[in-house]
């Protein structure tokens, strides 16, 4: 659960009275709730879209994005994004379940990848004129993408004119903490011109909890035949490819890994690219 949805359900009862159905009266009725609590000083919330449902009568699903400053131990920090609510206009609730499949319906609203979020810097392998688009946000010493992400590279670069691959850097800080510093020599590397660096980055052995940069980045040094340096890891365009990775997960509220996209679209399945005749 994001934290933002934490801080909102401490205040907000789910399967509250709301008037009316309308853009204006979700983002009334969602900032009240969240003002509510002492720990958000600051909020702007927001409806992106709102999407009627076919799946069940009189419902619309609204995506929102939260803008908000919160307390946190070093003081407060700001907290940028998107969530998915649901209302008939008398009612509204975080979620909806299906109940003959048992799945959420928010996976049939989640938002779309749009062109401006195909960005030459994450087209790791194939044309980007390719018949299909494949975008995967991953996180390097996430034990299922070291598994299923290096299969599915090795297996869409050999069909360049088929899959346009993206990838994008998603590490989870909280869990794995050299995660960060990982994927930052691997940008860092990939900016010196070091080829195929995604692939070789699975293959670096180091404990998913070290915090020492120093020791992450002999890892994968010795890994890569690299020479990447803190000075490195710092530069100002690896800061902002880490930081537009991390924006478009969050426009696209990715929230686990592995993430795929199939055409635009969010595969559940992470197998539509294996289906492509």
């Amino acid at each position: 659960m994001s934290l933002m949805l934490k801080l909102l359900l401490s205040t907000l009862i789910v399967s509250s009275c709301l008037e009316a159905n309308t853009n204006a009266d979700m983002e009334a009725f969602l900032k009240k709730s969240f003002s509510a609590n002492p720990n958000i000083l600051k909020l702007d919330v927001k409806v992106h879209k709102k999407i009627k449902l076919d799946q069940v009568d009189g419902w619309s699903a609204f995506i929102v994005n939260v803008d908000a400053n919160v307390k946190d131990k070093q003081g407060s920090r700001d907290i940028n994004q998107k969530m998915i609510w649901f209302s008939n206009g008398t009612t509204i609730s975080p979620d909806l379940i299906d109940l003959k499949t048992g799945k959420s319906l928010k996976d049939s609203v989640s938002p779309s990848f749009e062109s401006s979020h195909y960005k030459k810097q994450n087209l790791i392998y194939g044309n980007a004129d390719a018949t299909h688009r494949v975008a995967i946000f991953s996180d390097p010493l996430c034990p299922f993408c070291r598994d299923f992400v290096p299969k599915a590279i090795e297996y869409m670069k050999k069909s360049p004119k088929k899959f346009a691959l993206y990838y994008y850097h998603f590490p989870l800080e909280s869990l794995h903490p050299a995660a960060l510093t990982l994927v930052k020599a691997a940008t860092a590397a990939e900016l010196k011109g070091e080829k195929d660096v995604v692939l070789k980055l699975y293959k670096v052995e180091v404990d998913a909890r070290e915090r020492d940069e120093s020791k992450i980045l002999a890892a994968f040094n010795k890994s890569l035949k690299t020479n990447i340096t803190l000075q490195d890891i710092k530069s100002k365009s690896v800061v902002q490819h880490y930081t537009s990775d991390m924006k478009i997960a969050s426009e696209l509220m990715v929230n686990g890994t592995p993430t795929v996209f199939f055409d635009d679209k969010i595969d559940k399945t992470k197998a539509k690219y294996q289906k492509v005749k």
